[in-house]
């Protein structure tokens, strides 16, 4: 083996001298550095393969456990010194190596290529980083369900076009995210099933030509089974796409239920409090109380989106296998989990801190005819009629309440037999705000028993 010298970089024997731009920009160090755990860890499984396949000697294979070992250990302990004349954390680490066990170090490269190598080290990263994500959702709902737990008797209107449609208890409404972050886990999940094919092996694009044993590898490093074709394992990034897919509905669903409680805390809705933990100031207007980090969940979703859609158009015109364009898959992941788990983590931070003014809900609630629905329920179940005849009799009287300012339940008996003869005293207790929610008792539905029910059903889940 032929030591590497001078500080070039591997290829140095075969091209003679780069650009000094070309090597500045084409160093992506500073990026994948972060993957150093992956890659000691991809390289350890490939070396003791080597050597139970009697590829590499039990002494080299020992060498070279031992001086990947002390290099994890620099790295841990912030003295290892990342070079950018070796461009990225394969070719530093494998320096290292070379200067710790000298000849050794050039047979852990054997039957393998940075093009297999540097896809191993990132599927491994993305496999830990879902799994990080998951728990950080999972803590964010038991979040959620805390607060609708003490919130399952607490009345709001709930909205459609953002105008008042049908009451419904805040606890339900709460819960529909619960679902939202529970789709998002499950994509997780879904996404760690197609990341369980190693790709260790494949070399630079052919496979190799050496006894080498993929599935040895594959159950060293977590994978199911080793990939199947080679050139495509090489060019593969749909799993950076389903990775970045699923981090951007995630942050669409923080988004909304930000825009959400931005609206809630406006003046025109004023429906909760913030505490001043998650809240800002003015430099002019000193009685302004902003909700600047709902504001900033808000805006990162753009940022997510941008990342799939840049990783998107990078792959477009790629034909197979490996191309550069393909170095700043890892950056664009990297941002993407950054901004997400941050993102999270606050939300958590947000809903923990929020209090809801139960007193104006259940006023807001009050307004718009919003148990006019269960009023046309009442007449189809009651006096056999159709829905739409229901529907129009319904709506004639909250004409008639719109226009002498009376709220529905405030309409007299005569008043309400003008418009369909057969309404009796029964009606008024139809009508009422608690009697409307309780008798949604649908699968789904904002009743409290339903409420309660399925806190109860999530608790098993979420301990």
């Amino acid at each position: 083996m032929v030591k590497n010298k001078n500080n070039k970089a591997f290829w140095g024997t075969r091209i003679k001298k780069t650009s000094s731009l070309f090597q500045e920009i084409g160093n992506s160090i500073d990026i994948d550095k972060r993957l150093f755990i992956e890659d000691i860890r991809g390289s350890e499984a490939h070396v003791q393969m080597l050597s139970k396949q009697k590829i590499i000697s039990k002494k080299i294979k020992k060498n070279i456990i031992n001086g990947l070992k002390k290099i994890k250990n620099e790295i841990l302990r912030k003295k290892f010194v990342f070079n950018k004349k070796y461009e990225d954390i394969h070719m530093n680490i494998e320096n290292r190596l070379e200067q710790l066990i000298g000849n050794d170090a050039g047979y852990i490269h054997t039957g393998r290529s940075r093009n297999d190598q540097v896809i191993t080290d990132f599927k491994l990263w993305i496999k830990s980083s879902s799994n990080d994500l998951d728990l950080k959702l999972s803590k964010l709902i038991k979040t959620i369900l805390k607060l609708a737990n003490k919130n399952i008797y607490t009345i709001m209107p709930g909205f459609t076009h953002l105008k008042n449609a049908q009451p419904v208890s805040l606890a339900h409404y709460l819960l529909a995210y619960v679902e939202m972050f529970q789709r998002d886990k499950g994509r997780y999940k879904k996404n760690l099933e197609s990341l369980n094919e190693n790709p260790l092996g494949v070399a630079a694009l052919t496979g190799t030509s050496f006894n080498i044993d993929r599935n040895y590898t594959s159950k060293k490093l977590g994978f199911k089974k080793p990939t199947r074709n080679s050139i495509d394992t090489v060019s593969d990034r749909d799993f950076v796409l389903d990775f970045l897919y699923t981090s951007s509905v995630c942050s669409l669903h923080i988004s909304r239920i930000s825009e959400e409680l931005i609206i809630w805390n406006s003046d025109g809705f004023n429906m909760i409090e913030m505490s001043d933990k998650i809240v800002t100031g003015s430099s002019i207007m000193p009685q302004k109380k902003n909700p600047d980090p709902l504001e900033f969940l808000r805006g990162k979703t753009g940022n997510a989106y941008g990342n799939l859609f840049s990783m998107l158009t990078i792959l477009k015109g790629l034909p197979l296998s490996y191309f550069k364009d393909l170095q700043d898959d890892k950056e664009i992941v990297f941002r993407s989990y950054d901004s997400l788990s941050t993102c999270i983590l606050l939300l958590d931070e947000v809903l923990k801190n929020i209090k809801p003014k139960k007193d104006k809900m259940i006023s807001l609630a009050k307004k718009g005819f919003i148990t006019s629905t269960d009023l046309a329920d009442y007449l189809v179940k009651n006096y056999k009629i159709n829905f739409r005849l229901a529907y129009k009799i319904t709506a004639r009287i909250v004409n008639y309440a719109e226009k002498n300012n009376k709220k529905l339940d405030k309409l007299n008996l005569d008043e309400l037999k003008k418009f369909y003869s057969k309404i009796d005293n029964k009606i008024f207790k139809i009508l009422s705000l608690e009697n409307s929610i309780n008798s949604k008792k649908s699968f789904g539905g904002t009743s409290f028993n339903n409420i309660k029910k399925m806190i109860k059903k999530y608790y098993r889940v979420y301990k």
